[in-house]
């Protein structure tokens, strides 16, 4: 289990998608070594102890990100807190 932390909401210059957030992993800067996580699993806990559960879909870019589609939206609290990678 390694920790990652939730960077952004997937976007463009007009749109914002819900359910999918950027999340940088610790000790990962390649997309190469990025593109070994996806499939995992990611949890993300509240701090009234909730957890929503996602899934790695892809890689992002070349330094490492990559993109978490949730089963439901996180909230906007979210961005720039921990989430779990199983």
């Amino acid at each position: 289990m390694t920790e990652g932390k939730v960077i952004q909401f997937r976007r463009g210059r007009k749109t914002i998608t819900e359910r999918h957030f950027l999340i940088e992993i610790q000790g990962v800067s390649k997309k190469e070594d990025a593109a070994k996580f996806v499939g995992k699993a990611v949890i993300w806990k509240s701090p009234a102890g909730k957890e929503i559960k996602g899934k790695i879909a892809a890689t992002h870019g070349n330094k490492g990100i990559v993109r978490a589609i949730f089963e439901k939206g996180l909230p906007g609290q979210a961005i720039t807190t921990k989430v779990e990678v199983k």
